[in-house]
C-alpha cells in the first residue's frame, strides 16, 4: 500500500479567526505525525477569506515548530507569483530550521484571480508560460549553481526536493522531463488523472533527485463513526465547492444535514464531478474507497484532503482514515 499524507488548506470557519485556524493547523500536524502520516503539506491561495495559508513559508515554519519528524512542505507554491530566488531563500531557511523535512511542490496556476495576481507584483515579463524556466532557475538556486552569478542565502546547496504539481498533462510532462516527483490534484480536478499518470510514467527520465517515477494523487476522505455523521461532516466542504464554482467563495460554513439532496441538479452535478476521487463514511467505507483509488492509479502516495468544520471531528477523521489504510495492509 502507498504512503499516506495530508494536505491542509488551513480553513477559516464562519465563526473562527485566522489565529484559531493556524493553531488548529499546528495541532493537526502534530496529530498527523503521531498517527504515522508521511508528510503534511499546505497550499498557497490568495484573496480567499476561507483559507489562511497565503504566506505558505511562514505557515510551514509554524507547523515545523509544532512537529519533530513528519515531512512538511508546500503543496504547493504557485511559482508564477514569485521570483525563484525568493522561494529558494524561503525554503532554504525552512531547510536550515527543519533539516531533512522540507518539500517544495510547485504549481503554475496563480492560486487566485488576475486582480490578485497583479496585486502580488508578478514581474511584468513573467507568467505561467515561463513556469518550466522558473523551475529550472529555482533548482539552480537551491543547488548553488555558480553560473547564476548570484547566491541564494539561505538556499544554495540545500537541494530541497522539488515536486511538480498539476491537474493536467502539462505538469506530468514537465515532471517526467525533469525527473521530479509528480502530484496530481485529483481532489478537485480529477478529469485528466489517468492520462497524466500514464504520461508521467512513460516519459520519465531519471535525474539526480529521482531514479524512478514517483507519483502521488490527492483524495478526499471524510470519516466518522457512522456513515450518516460522515455525510454531515462532508457537507461543509461540499458547500465550499459549490460556493467557489458559483462565484461566491467565503469562510467554511457549518455542516448542513441533507445539503446535497436539496441542491438543484446543476449544483449536484458540480459536486459529483469535482468529488469523483472521494470516500465518505466509516473506516470500512474509506478503506474501500482507498483500495479502489490505489488500484486505479497505482500511486506511490495518497495525499488526503479533508476540510471539516469541527476541529475535533477533523482530527478523528484523520485517525479513522489511517486506520482504514492499515486495515488494507
Amino acid at each position: 500500500m502507498p504512503k499516506l499524507s495530508f494536505l491542509d488548506l488551513v480553513p477559516v470557519t464562519d465563526t473562527g479567526t485566522i489565529a484559531r485556524s493556524l493553531a488548529n493547523a499546528a495541532e493537526l500536524a502534530r496529530h498527523a505525525e503521531t498517527l504515522g502520516y508521511h508528510r503534511y503539506w499546505v497550499a498557497e491561495h490568495h484573496g480567499m477569506t476561507g483559507i489562511a495559508s497565503a504566506a505558505t513559508a511562514v505557515v510551514l515554519a509554524h507547523i515545523g515548530q509544532a512537529t519533530s519528524k513528519i515531512r512538511i512542505g508546500a503543496g504547493g507554491i504557485m511559482l508564477p507569483n514569485h521570483a525563484p530566488m525568493v522561494i529558494a531563500e524561503q525554503f532554504g531557511t525552512l531547510e536550515a530550521l527543519f533539516p531533512g523535512r522540507i518539500d517544495l511542490g510547485l504549481g503554475r496556476a496563480p492560486g487566485s484571480d488576475q486582480r490578485v495576481a497583479r496585486a502580488l507584483r508578478r514581474t511584468l515579463a513573467g507568467d505561467e508560460r515561463q513556469f518550466p524556466q522558473d523551475v529550472l532557475e529555482l533548482q539552480a538556486f537551491l543547488a548553488g549553481d555558480e553560473q547564476l552569478g548570484i547566491t541564494a542565502v539561505p538556499g544554495a546547496g540545500t537541494h530541497v526536493p522539488l515536486w511538480i504539481l498539476g491537474s493536467s498533462t502539462f505538469g506530468a510532462q514537465l515532471a517526467a522531463m525533469l525527473g521530479l516527483p509528480y502530484a496530481f490534484a485529483s481532489h478537485f480536478a480529477p478529469d485528466a488523472l489517468d492520462e497524466a499518470l500514464d504520461i508521467y510514467r512513460r516519459q520519465f527520465k531519471p535525474s539526480a533527485q529521482l531514479a524512478e517515477p514517483y507519483a502521488a494523487a490527492a483524495f478526499n476522505a471524510f470519516a466518522a463513526d457512522t456513515r450518516e455523521e460522515a455525510e454531515l461532516l462532508a457537507s461543509s466542504q461540499q458547500q465550499a465547492f459549490v460556493a467557489l464554482r458559483t462565484g461566491n467563495p467565503g469562510r467554511m460554513r457549518p455542516p448542513l444535514a441533507g445539503y446535497k439532496d436539496g441542491l438543484p441538479p446543476n449544483a449536484r452535478a458540480i459536486l459529483d464531478h469535482v468529488l469523483q476521487c472521494s470516500a465518505i463514511g466509516t473506516v470500512d467505507d474509506i478503506a474501500a474507497g482507498l483500495k479502489g483509488f490505489v488500484a486505479r492509479t497505482g500511486v506511490d502516495e495518497v495525499i488526503i484532503a479533508s476540510s471539516i468544520y469541527d476541529h475535533a471531528a477533523r482530527k478523528h477523521s484523520l485517525a479513522l482514515t489511517m486506520e482504514a489504510l492499515k486495515a488494507l495492509q
